[in-house]
């Protein structure tokens, strides 16, 4: 199976930017099924990172664009690569192909491990937004809670060691105060520093990798046979009608 990365922003518009695509590509292919092609790609024109909701809507019209273009091109199925899952269900709308997004992914697989887990994510900005994603995963009723960091994604680069003392920190609370019996990291690039990793030993809770968990729910769904449901995700009318050509047609400006 062949497999897409989709990243929610113009990550690979500076040479370090394309370093770090490669490195996830590496990282998301060594985790794969031996089976399995895994490459990744990024649009044009978005949020240099994504915290807040704002930057959320920012990204989801290229990101359904480049969607909708890498089905025609071939790809069996894509991974939606921010942990807010922004646009997941218009993306879901443009395509026939699996869609998976590492929120709904993780917050599903914790609830089948767990009974209550925790979110560890970056900044405060993104917990409401993340509560509210998480809410309407289908995970939703076993969240104990979202905490943050505080270390904007573009520094975490910068120490990582220093985010893994401030992850084991929040996660110590979240087990002591939340009662949560599973943790995630609610950020892809938390993720790819492969953070939960390096503190889940000392935590003794299972804590999901949502770069890892989300590859290996979309293998799992290609391997079934399944994609989402298009009377979930229906096509928009006018694109089903042939009223218009492409996604792009449904953006109209004025003259």
């Amino acid at each position: 199976m062949k497999l897409i990365y989709l990243v929610s922003g113009p990550m690979g518009r500076t040479p370090e930017g394309q370093a770090e695509l490669g490195r996830r590509r590496d990282y998301l292919q060594r985790h794969a099924a031996p089976d399995t092609e895994v490459d990744i790609t990024d649009i044009p024109a978005g949020p240099g990172s994504i915290e807040s909701m704002y930057e959320e809507y920012l990204s989801i019209p290229e990101t359904a664009l480049r969607a909708h273009e890498l089905q025609a091109d071939g790809w069996d199925g894509i991974l939606l690569g921010c942990y807010g899952d922004p646009g997941l269900g218009a993306l879901r709308e443009l395509v026939d192909i699996p869609v998976v997004g590492a929120g709904q992914a993780t917050a599903l697989m914790a609830s089948a491990v767990g009974r209550r887990y925790t979110v560890i994510t970056v900044t405060d900005s993104v917990i409401g937004p993340l509560e509210e994603t998480l809410r309407n995963s289908g995970g939703g009723d076993k969240l104990a809670n979202v905490r943050a960091v505080n270390i904007p994604v573009l520094d975490l680069h910068n120490d990582r060691e220093l985010a893994i003392e401030a992850t084991l920190g929040e996660a110590r609370k979240a087990i002591e105060q939340d009662r949560a019996d599973t943790l995630i990291v609610g950020c892809m690039s938390m993720g790819f520093l492969e953070i939960p990793e390096a503190c889940q030993a000392e935590l003794g809770v299972p804590f999901l990798n949502p770069a890892r968990v989300q590859l290996k729910f979309l293998e799992a769904m290609l391997g079934a046979g399944i994609s989402h449901s298009k009377r979930a995700y229906m096509t928009p009318p006018k694109l089903a009608a042939g009223l218009a050509s492409s996604p792009a047609d449904l953006y109209h400006r004025r003259n």
